[in-house]
C-alpha cells in the first residue's frame, strides 16, 4: 500500500504534470496575451462597441434631419430660426440668456 505522502511526491515528480502546470502559469501570467491583457482588450472592445452604437445613431439622426430639410419647408424655417436667429419681417426675436448670480461671501 502506498502512503499518501509517497503518492503526493510521485505526482509532483511526474514530468507531464510539471510541464502542464508550467505551461498554464506561463500562459496566464507571462505570455504576451496574458489574463490582464485580455481583460484590457475586452474592456476596450466594449467601449468601442458603445461608441460605434452612439455614432451609428447620430448618423441616422443626421441623415433623417437632412431628408427633412430637403423636402420640408417648415423644417428649414425652424432650423433658420433656432440656429441662425433669423426672423420674418413682421416678427421680433428675443434672446434670453441666464446670468449666474455672484456668490456672496
Amino acid at each position: 500500500m502506498v502512503e499518501p505522502m509517497e503518492r503526493f511526491i510521485n505526482t509532483i515528480r511526474n514530468q507531464y504534470l510539471i510541464a502542464g502546470v508550467a505551461f498554464i502559469v506561463w500562459m496566464c501570467f507571462f505570455d504576451r496575451y496574458d489574463i490582464t491583457t485580455q481583460y484590457n482588450f475586452q474592456t476596450e472592445k466594449t467601449k468601442l462597441e458603445k461608441e460605434k452604437e452612439y455614432y451609428t445613431n447620430e448618423i441616422e439622426s443626421i441623415s433623417q434631419s437632412i431628408k427633412d430639410v430637403q423636402f420640408n419647408q417648415s423644417e428649414i424655417q425652424r432650423i433658420a430660426r433656432e440656429k441662425y436667429k433669423m426672423k420674418k419681417d413682421h416678427e421680433d426675436v428675443y434672446i434670453l440668456t441666464e446670468i449666474d448670480a455672484p456668490e456672496n461671501n
